[in-house]
This record gives structure tokens, sequence and C-alpha cells, in this order.
């Protein structure tokens, strides 16, 4: 019976991917990772990740960390703009404008891990990306309860499933606008500081564009998994609305 469900799963992961590739086939995305706070070890594997996927599915990736490339002209190349664990105020003032107009031209945010722990003197920021981040306990296994299964970005994993991370807790969420997907139990681990309901990841659609965040991503190992491929494909595929 292991043996089947493990095929089964495979095979619907499998064809998970395949429909995602399709519908992302084609597209543009800048991927953005700088930081001026704490640096993730794990910015070097997601980049190379994203760059793998492009080549794969046959989408265009491009990586920076040069906060100039936020501007009107060149922004509007791009369907989605990745915040790879950027940290710290990376954008200036006029930066920012740039990004606002992109987001409210129809251009969407992707941001992952520290991407929360970014821009805390700008507010406009915090609605977008939906919290920032707190604090967290030591890395550590925890279940994550699925929030929703009919997302892409998360109808690959079961009900409840295990995962090894470093779990942030947040403050400043923006809990009656975002659609939830992920949470993390906290009688599973030691640490939570957010109650029964500590959501992991979540996205939503925003002054005329659209905002994913998913808290996973700390570990350099993590940008390997299956798994975490599929929920970073699928989020790309929501961010396309396709």
């Amino acid at each position: 019976m292991r043996r089947c469900f493990f095929f089964l799963s495979l095979a619907l992961l499998l064809a998970s991917f395949s429909s995602i590739g399709q519908s992302v086939k084609g597209a543009r995305v800048l991927v953005f990772s700088k930081t001026k706070g704490f640096r993730h070890a794990s910015i070097v594997q997601g980049k190379a990740l994203w760059l793998e996927l492009a080549a794969k599915y046959r989408f265009e990736a491009d990586t920076t960390e040069n906060a100039d490339d936020f501007n009107e002209a060149n922004l509007g190349r791009y369907q989605v703009v990745v915040f790879l664990s950027t940290t710290g105020d990376v954008l200036n003032e006029a930066q920012q404008q740039a990004f606002q107009q992109y987001i409210r031209a129809g251009g969407t945010f992707f941001g992952i891990h520290g991407a929360a722990d970014t821009e805390y003197q700008w507010p406009w920021y915090n609605q977008l990306a939906g919290a920032y981040f707190k604090d967290h306990p030591k890395p550590q296994n925890a279940s994550y309860i699925n929030l929703d299964s009919t997302h892409p970005a998360t109808r690959h994993w079961p009900a409840v499933f295990n995962r090894f991370e470093e779990i942030y807790n947040f403050k400043d969420l923006q809990k009656d606008k975002l659609r939830f997907l992920l949470a993390v139990d906290e009688s599973s681990y030691e640490g939570g500081g957010m109650g029964t309901f500590h959501p992991m990841a979540w996205c939503h659609e925003f002054e005329g564009g659209k905002a994913f965040y998913t808290a996973l991503g700390h570990h350099p190992e993590t940008y390997a998994d299956p798994a975490f491929k599929q929920h970073l494909m699928g989020a790309l595929q929501w961010l396309l609305g396709k």
C-alpha cells in the first residue's frame, strides 16, 4: 500500500508540473535579492533554482541585486517580480514609487522567506507583502496544515505534513485581506508566537496587481526539494492568472 501511495503521489506531482509548465511558458520574471540586513545563504541556491526552472519550463528569469532596476521602463518588461529573501531597506523613494506604479498597472509580487524582513518603514509594502517578520525560534520540524487544497501552490501537499524550517513569527499581519494557504501547528514545535492561527503562506489581489508570500525557503537544501519547487511554480502560475 505504501509503495502504491508513493507512485500515485509521484504521478500526481509530475502531472501537476506538466500543467504548470504549460501555463508559465513565455513569462518573464525578475528575481531581486538585495540585502541590507541578514543575508541568507540560500539566496545562492534560490537564484540558481529560478534560472533552472526558467530553462526547464521555457520562461525567462533575470536575477539582480541592483535596486536601480526598479524603474518604470525596466519593471514594465516583467510579469512577476520576486523578492528572494531580501532584508532591510532595499529601495529608495523613487524606486518605491516605480514599484507601486508597476503593481497598480497589473504587476505581481512574489515574496520568499526573508521578503517579510524588508522595508519596515514603508507601510505600503506591509500591505502588499501581508506581514512583517517579527522573530523566530531555532529551525526545527513542525506540522504544517494545508488550508487550501485548490490553490496550485498547495494542492500537491496533503492536509497535514511535516517539514524542517526556520519558522517565522509575524507582526502587522493583514489578516482580513489575505487568502491563507498554509499554516503551522504551534503545538508541534517550540517557540511559536502567534497562537492558534499561525499562517506561513498566503496570497491576495492588491491595488490592481497580485501578491504571493511564502515563509518557506530558509535552508539551501530546500531549493532542491521537489515539493518546494512545485510550491514556487504553483505560485507563479497563480500570479500569472493561469
